[in-house]
């Protein structure tokens, strides 16, 4: 039927037909995941209304003040992933360890979760656009109890990724390796419709997306990326513009529907070192799966981010994303100014 809405339940269960029991038990995960998106979105829209603004009265592993929508995304999502019966651990980017669920009456639970429950909550204070990061492990073996060392994989092995982006409409775009697909919902049925299917990032963009306030800190080659960017010489033959929101997820969902670069790349500290601050296992990950599975890339000038295998569950990096042909050349310039 011309015009005939895809749900997020239709497109899962056309997927399974041809799919092993790992993407039937993914399906389940997944509609956790959006289920606890909805919840969230519910929050966000009441927020100003429901003392959920500003800070709350502590602080994450990283020593960073939490704020009180942090919190609440952070349990939500959480708790989603516990509920499944699926998921034997998750960790966040807010905890200071991953947490283990109890395996009583949940043997199959073959599944790790990793996220960043609320992504560029700077924003939130402000009305501004915010995001949710999640990617997902499988365990090779079931035997035994499951370990840390279960999640600190590198993210060739990445099972599953997806965000969550709130915006004027809460988007879900996932891959789980059979392609990039993106679903909108429809807040007055309360479910996911398809509204991007296989996406494909453009070999090339319009835009560059960087906080230009570190620039005299930048690792050497990117203020020269950027000066080139802003020229002719750049890789779509004319001058980009620059578009940044304080939130990874939406920067990246530009990009990939438009082409381009985002970078975050390593600072020099005030020891003189250089160093990244972007979460490998929460952002930089699960971003650079799904660019890679569109056709684009994601490093960290030096290395490629799915190559990286993770020292710790909070371990950070410079992070470049972004359509191939400004990423490499990000790549060549950093290695020529090394």
């Amino acid at each position: 039927m011309p015009g005939k809405r895809i749900s997020l339940t239709y497109h899962l269960l056309q997927e399974d037909q041809v799919a092993t029991r790992d993407h039937l038990e993914f399906s389940r995960l997944l509609t956790q995941i959006t289920m606890a998106a909805r919840i969230i979105t519910q929050e966000l829209r009441r927020a100003g209304l429901a003392d959920m603004l500003g800070r709350s009265a502590s602080v994450n592993v990283q020593q960073e003040e939490v704020k009180k929508l942090d919190e609440f995304a952070n349990e939500t999502l959480i708790g989603a992933c516990e509920e499944s019966g699926l998921v034997f651990g998750a960790a966040s980017e807010e905890l200071a360890g991953a947490a283990h669920f109890p395996l009583h009456g949940r043997s199959g639970a073959a599944y790790a979760v990793l996220v960043d429950p609320l992504d560029g909550s700077s924003n939130t204070d402000v009305n501004g656009v915010l995001g949710s990061i999640f990617c997902i492990f499988r365990r090779p073996n079931l035997a035994g109890p499951a370990t840390d060392a279960d999640l600190l994989r590198p993210g060739r092995e990445l099972f599953a990724a997806g965000y969550i982006l709130y915006g004027p409409s809460t988007m879900l775009v996932y891959s789980r390796g059979l392609g990039v697909h993106a679903f909108t919902l429809d807040p007055g049925v309360g479910q996911f419709f398809q509204s991007h299917y296989q996406i494909r990032m453009p070999a090339c963009g319009p835009v560059y997306s960087v906080n230009e306030g570190n620039r005299k800190r930048w690792q050497p080659g990117v203020a020269e990326l950027i000066a080139r960017l802003q020229t002719e010489d750049s890789p779509a033959g004319k001058p980009y513009s620059t578009r940044y929101t304080g939130c990874l997820t939406a920067d990246f969902h530009r990009l990939l529907l438009e082409g381009g670069i985002f970078l975050y790349p390593e600072v020099r500290g005030g020891d003189g070192d250089y160093s990244g601050k972007l979460r490998l296992m929460y952002e930089a990950m699960p971003l650079a799966y799904l660019a890679h599975q569109a056709g684009g890339s994601g490093s960290t000038g030096r290395e490629a981010i799915l190559d990286i295998v993770p020292q710790s569950l909070h371990q950070r990096v410079g992070l470049i994303l972004g359509s191939k042909a400004e990423v490499h050349l990000a790549e060549q310039m950093i290695a020529a100014a090394a």
